[in-house]
């Protein structure tokens, strides 16, 4: 399991700007992330149509987020990683601060 901290820069709401922008591109028919589960306020569960696993994403205060990453197989998780990390540069990098990778 890996654990992504993202801090975005000031006055960001990265968690609403991420579920935002994935359902956006859902609903045009795009993207390989999908909301599994219900989207709650403070948090929200991702799967990949490539990869085995998925995304806990959680708000940890009105800016931060965390992003839990798990794989069922054992060598997935640092292909899950790097979708992840793909998707949050791609689409929100000016507006990112740091990220921490911690590994469990």
């Amino acid at each position: 399991m890996r654990i992504v901290d993202i801090v975005p820069n000031a006055r960001v709401k990265l968690f609403d700007a991420l579920q935002k922008k994935e359902a956006a591109i859902r609903g045009a028919g795009r993207g390989t992330f999908f909301l599994a589960g219900r989207k709650l306020k403070n948090s929200a569960k991702w799967k990949h149509k490539a990869y085995a696993g998925e995304i806990t994403l959680k708000r940890q205060d009105q800016t931060n987020v965390s992003a839990r990453i798990r794989s069922s197989a054992k060598t997935g998780e640092w292909q899950m990683m790097s979708a992840f990390l793909g998707f949050v540069d791609r689409h929100f990098g000016d507006e990112i601060a740091a990220i921490n990778i911690r590994y469990h």
